[in-house]
């Protein structure tokens, strides 16, 4: 009797372009409109905490075009870095770094055809977005880190669809694996048929190889949604139950860097690192980015992690000291 299928085809019907046929309308794609919904869905957040007073300061009441130039400033800026920090550090080619004006060109140099900005980093983003928000505050002369948490409060639950926006492109997936929701995405990397691992893993799967077949495409982790979930929802919970419990301004901003980092870095044991970059640091030696081998093969994406939740931390000790001193002195 054949095994049980224990793995997930990727949707057929899931296209990058939401209209792929139609002419035009083929240009709108799927990790654009995310950003639409993700922008939106922080703003709606924002404008909640706005309600709720977090934003006012003595003898100034924030107002919604307040936050709409607030998060329009972050916005851009984010954009900014996330392109900029994907194209110099992520691509190893260095191909932007010898034509840096093509990093926001949205065509293909050589087929002319439209493609958007493909390749945005979270890192760069977040460096962008908090430079952005640093700016706004001190040209409207805004209590910054009354701000910033109020912002890092509104942003997992909208980056929630920008994970989901690289589910729907088919990119950023996880390793193999034989757990029962491990899915075949199309454009993944196919191993050889021959070797034996690779059958024995795809029978682990009920994963039936015909006579003759060469290469093979295993199911892996849908990251992405991994990250959706835990990033993005579960955060956004802690975040949001804590709110109203903060103990001093930059709280939330210390939590956010620090739960993100954290979650984050777990994480990557999950998701496959860029083929060009692999481990930074590897402890046994191996270069199978397709599969977990060591706890202490680190990514690129885990050392910035890691570097959020020290400067998480940091800023969480800064700030209570300095709220201590401050009280110290109204007493």
């Amino acid at each position: 009797m054949a095994d049980a299928l224990l793995y997930v085809n990727y949707p057929g019907w899931i296209h990058p372009e939401i209209f792929p046929d139609v002419p035009v309308l083929g240009l709108v794609r799927w990790y654009g409109l995310m950003y639409i919904f993700a922008f939106a869905t922080a703003f709606l957040v924002l404008r909640r905490e706005l309600k709720e007073g977090a934003l006012d300061s003595p003898g100034q009441k924030a107002t919604e075009d307040d936050i709409f130039s607030f998060i329009a400033c972050g916005i851009i800026f984010l954009i900014l870095g996330a392109r900029i920090f994907s194209t110099l550090v992520y691509d190893t080619s260095r191909f932007y770094w010898k034509k840096p004006w093509l990093i926001f060109w949205p065509f293909d140099t050589v087929t002319k055809r439209f493609t958007g900005l493909v390749g945005m980093s979270y890192h760069g983003g977040f460096i962008g977005g908090l430079i952005g928000m640093i700016l706004w505050c001190r040209i409207n002369k805004r209590p910054m880190w009354k701000w910033i948490d109020a912002m890092c409060v509104a942003i997992p639950l909208g980056y929630t669809f920008g994970r989901i926006g690289n589910f729907m492109n088919g990119e950023l997936f996880g390793r193999i694996t034989t757990m029962p929701w491990g899915m075949v995405f199309p454009r993944a990397e196919r191993f050889n048929a021959s070797l034996e691992w690779v059958r024995e893993f795809a029978a682990r799967c009920g994963m039936t190889l015909a006579e003759g077949q060469r290469l093979v495409n295993l199911p892996r982790h849908p990251s992405q949604l991994y990250e959706a979930l835990f990033e993005g929802v579960f955060l956004w919970c802690v975040l949001w139950l804590l709110r109203k419990h903060k103990p001093f301004d930059g709280f939330m901003g210390g939590m956010y860097t620090v739960g993100y980092g954290a979650v984050r870095f777990v994480i990557e044991y999950f998701r496959e690192p860029d083929a060009d970059l692999g481990y930074r640091i590897s402890r046994d030696g191996s270069d199978a980015i397709y599969m977990n081998t060591s706890l202490l093969n680190i990514s690129t994406g885990q050392i910035l992690c890691f570097i959020m939740i020290t400067g998480g931390l940091v800023l969480l000790l800064v700030r209570w000291l300095l709220s201590r001193k401050n009280d110290s002195r109204a007493q």
